[in-house]
C-alpha cells in the first residue's frame, strides 16, 4: 500500500477552550485523529484530519458481532518541552496479537508508527507537563462491513484518537474479590484488548459499587480460587518483602505497565515472584500480618494503591507502609516516562 499519510489540519484549535485543571479522564479530545480503511484485502487511505464524527451504517458488523479491539498508551512532556512515548513497540505488538485473536487483519508496523508519531506531533501542545499529566492515546479497529453475517468482517477501520489525561484514580481503592462473575474464561479472549471484555465487566462492577467498592478483583472462572486482575488493571501483592503477580495467560492481559513494574522492581533489588496466588493465601497473609500492600498497574491508572479488600463478607484493611513499594515503583516509572530518570532499558521513544 501507499503509506503516505494525507494530512488536513484544523483551521482553529479548540485547546484554548479547555480547562486543563478541571476535566475528567477520557472526556476531552485533541484537535486531530487518524483513520485508515481495510478494503479489498489492503489498508488504504491513511489520513490525519480534524477530530470529527464518523459515518457508519446500521448494518456495520461491529454493531452486531462486536468485532473491535483497542490499545491504550500515553505521551509525556518533559521540562524541556520534549514529547515522549513509553514503550510503543509493546502496544503495537499487542494490538496485532489482539487482531489475530479477533480475526482482524494485522496493521503494518511502519504505518502504525508513522501515524502515531505524526498525530502526536501535530497535537503536541495538548501534552501538558506536570505531575499526573499526559496525553492518552487510543488506537482502535472496528469491523465495518455493511452486512449482518456472523462471520469476520471483510472491511475494517483503524483509528487513533487522543485525549489530554489527568489522574485516573485520585484515592486509594476499596475492592471486592469476585466469587461469582469472571472477567475472562480459559480459551477465550481475555488476553486480547477486545471491546467486549470491558463491556462484560460493567454489570458486576456496578453491583460492587452499589456495595461501596471501587473495583472488582477478578478470579479464575473455573474455581474462583486464584487472583487474576483488578478492574482494568493488572494486580500486585506485597507479602513480607516479596512482590507477587499472576503470570500472563489467555485470561490475563499482558500489561505494559505490569512488565515495566516487574523490571523496575528487579532493578531495585525487590524480590518478584510471578506465580498464581490463591484468594485463601491472600486472606491468610492479611490475617497474620504479612500482607503489606496491594496495588493495581495499568496505562490509565499507572499505579493505584488498594486500601482494603473484601471476600465473601470478610473485609480486610491494609495499614499504611512507610516503605511503600507502590509509591517507590510509581515514582521511578513516572520518572522514566517523563525523562527525569535514566532510561536504562531504552523504553522512551522521542516524538
Amino acid at each position: 500500500m501507499n503509506n503516505k499519510i494525507k494530512i488536513t489540519r484544523i483551521e482553529k484549535s479548540k485547546i484554548q477552550d479547555v480547562d486543563f485543571s478541571n476535566f475528567s479522564f477520557g472526556s476531552v479530545f485533541t484537535d486531530h485523529m487518524f483513520e485508515c480503511d481495510f478494503i479489498n484485502g489492503k489498508w488504504v487511505n491513511p489520513t490525519i484530519k480534524p477530530y470529527q464524527p464518523i459515518s457508519i451504517e446500521p448494518s456495520a458488523s461491529v454493531l452486531h458481532y462486536g468485532q473491535a479491539i483497542f490499545e491504550g498508551m500515553k505521551a509525556y512532556k518533559d521540562e524541556n518541552n520534549e514529547v515522549w512515548l513509553f514503550r510503543p513497540d509493546q502496544n503495537f505488538e499487542r494490538i496485532n496479537k489482539s487482531a489475530v485473536r479477533m480475526a482482524i487483519p494485522e496493521f503494518p508496523k511502519e504505518l502504525f508508527f508513522e501515524a502515531l508519531t505524526k498525530l502526536v506531533d501535530i497535537d503536541r501542545d495538548w501534552v501538558k507537563y506536570g505531575e499526573g499529566r499526559s496525553m492518552y492515546i487510543r488506537p482502535f479497529v472496528i469491523g465495518n462491513e455493511y452486512a449482518i453475517q456472523a462471520v469476520p468482517s471483510k472491511n475494517y477501520k483503524f483509528m487513533i484518537i487522543c485525549a489530554p489525561a489527568t489522574l485516573y484514580y485520585t484515592k486509594k481503592l476499596k475492592v471486592l474479590v469476585a466469587d461469582k462473575y469472571s472477567r475472562a474464561a480459559s480459551g477465550g479472549v481475555g488476553y486480547a484488548k477486545a471491546a467486549g471484555n470491558y463491556a462484560g465487566q460493567f454489570y458486576p462492577t456496578n453491583l460492587a459499587k452499589e456495595q461501596g467498592f471501587d473495583q472488582v478483583v477478578w478470579t479464575d472462572s473455573n474455581e474462583h480460587s486464584y487472583l487474576e486482575e483488578a478492574g482494568t488493571m493488572n494486580i500486585f501483592f506485597r507479602i513480607n518483602n516479596t512482590l507477587i503477580t499472576a503470570p500472563t495467560t489467555d485470561t490475563i492481559l499482558d500489561g505494559v505497565t505490569r512488565k515495566s513494574i516487574i523490571q523496575i522492581a528487579k532493578d531495585n533489588e525487590i524480590n518478584v515472584e510471578v506465580k498464581k496466588l490463591k484468594v485463601e493465601e491472600l486472606k491468610n497473609a492479611a490475617k497474620n500480618g504479612t500482607l503489606k500492600e496491594i496495588f493495581g498497574a495499568g496505562t490509565a491508572a499507572v499505579v493505584s494503591q488498594i486500601k482494603a479488600f473484601q471476600h465473601k463478607g470478610e473485609l480486610f484493611e491494609l495499614e499504611e507502609q512507610n516503605d511503600s513499594y507502590a509509591e517507590k515503583l510509581k515514582s521511578i516509572l513516572v520518572g522514566i516516562q517523563t525523562n527525569k530518570l535514566e532510561d536504562k532499558h531504552s523504553w522512551r521513544y522521542k516524538v
